[in-house]
């Protein structure tokens, strides 16, 4: 009987040691990704300026190209 407590107990105790160590290796994994995310974020925006840029210079090109077209 007291073999079965024992064994119980340490089962239980095991377990919830277990289930511990996987909150904190879960919150370690979330703030090792916060400046992936950020990073991620950053590139966004960036691609985001150079697309609009892009299409500034396009509608420079197509507006010089119908000006020369008209004289």
């Amino acid at each position: 009987m007291n073999k079965s407590f024992l064994l119980a107990a340490l089962v239980a105790a095991a377990a919830l040691s277990a289930c511990g160590k996987k909150e904190e290796a879960a919150a370690a994994a979330a703030s090792a990704a916060a400046p992936a995310v950020e990073a991620a974020a950053s590139a966004a925006s960036a691609t985001a300026e150079a697309a609009s840029a892009v299409t500034a210079a396009a509608s420079a090109v197509v507006d010089a190209a119908a000006s020369a077209a008209s004289k």
